[in-house]
């Protein structure tokens, strides 16, 4: 008994522990940083650059809840309105600044950068100094907010390319009357150039929607995610919806242009 006793006590695995669970422990933890490796590196990376051109070119970003419940609907279609509606919404707006007297509107004389003084470099946009108010004919008030500035916008005005003279208001010292000159056949020109030019940008968005849309179908196709017939039935009402949002497009350029030559 006593020496079955004393056996036991110095067996190996008394005087030795195994060193499995230590080396489970250990290769636990390595386990677990290996883990935590793969799911960062695992991670999807963002495509910043296509993002970036989908915003250049008037291509809204959806939600990702949205995209992934939209992208799995052949028959879904509201990314593409989406996009249309981006691009005739911006042309509308681009087309509204060159309404007034050819070159000129209350929006360019506020985009001006106004100098704040001689002795910095420091620049600010006139409208963020003034309001700018048209006052009907061919007359525009710029109201100052402060005496400071007077000076400095009346000389951001004359030196920029507008061919504008600024004049003092005899009644408020605060005002600075702009003449605007009628167009000239130069300037009708340049502004219907520069229409045409917005309403080609507001096409190219137009046709980068229904590129979008388009490579999803295929994608949703090749996949066998969407019935053929459902394809077919979205291709002809996303082709319809381009006709129609490149119509519109058209017919807002064609719009403005007849307005600004009778200007």
């Amino acid at each position: 008994m006593q020496r079955t006793a004393v056996s036991r006590l110095l067996s190996p695995s008394r005087l030795w522990p195994s060193p499995k669970p230590y080396l489970q422990t250990i290769y636990g933890i390595e386990l677990r940083r290996h883990a935590l490796w793969r799911s960062f590196s695992s991670s999807q990376s963002l495509n910043k650059s296509k993002k970036k051109d989908n915003a250049k070119n008037g291509v809204p970003e959806m939600p990702a809840s949205q995209s992934t419940a939209s992208s799995e609907d052949p028959l879904d279609l509201s990314q593409l309105e989406d996009g249309i509606a981006a691009a005739v919404s911006r042309l509308k707006d681009d087309l509204s600044k060159l309404r007034l007297g050819g070159r000129l509107s209350a929006e360019t004389i506020e985009g001006l950068r106004v100098q704040l003084g001689k002795d910095t470099k420091d620049t600010a946009r006139l409208g963020e100094l003034a309001q700018v108010v048209p006052k009907g004919g061919r007359m525009v008030a710029v109201l100052v907010a402060e005496e400071g500035h007077l000076k400095p916008i009346s000389s951001a005005i004359l030196s920029s390319n507008l061919s504008l003279t600024p004049q003092p208001d005899s009644h408020n010292a605060l005002q600075i009357n702009i003449p605007v000159p009628p167009p000239t056949k130069e300037s009708r020109d340049q502004t219907v150039h520069a229409a045409r030019a917005a309403m080609e940008k507001a096409a190219n968005s137009v046709r980068d929607a229904r590129g979008v849309v388009h490579k999803r179908l295929q994608a949703l196709v090749k996949k066998k995610v969407a019935r053929p017939d459902d394809a077919r039935k979205s291709q002809d009402k996303m082709e319809k919806l381009t006709e129609k949002g490149q119509k519109e497009v058209k017919d807002l350029f064609e719009t403005a242009k007849k307005a600004m030559e009778r200007a």
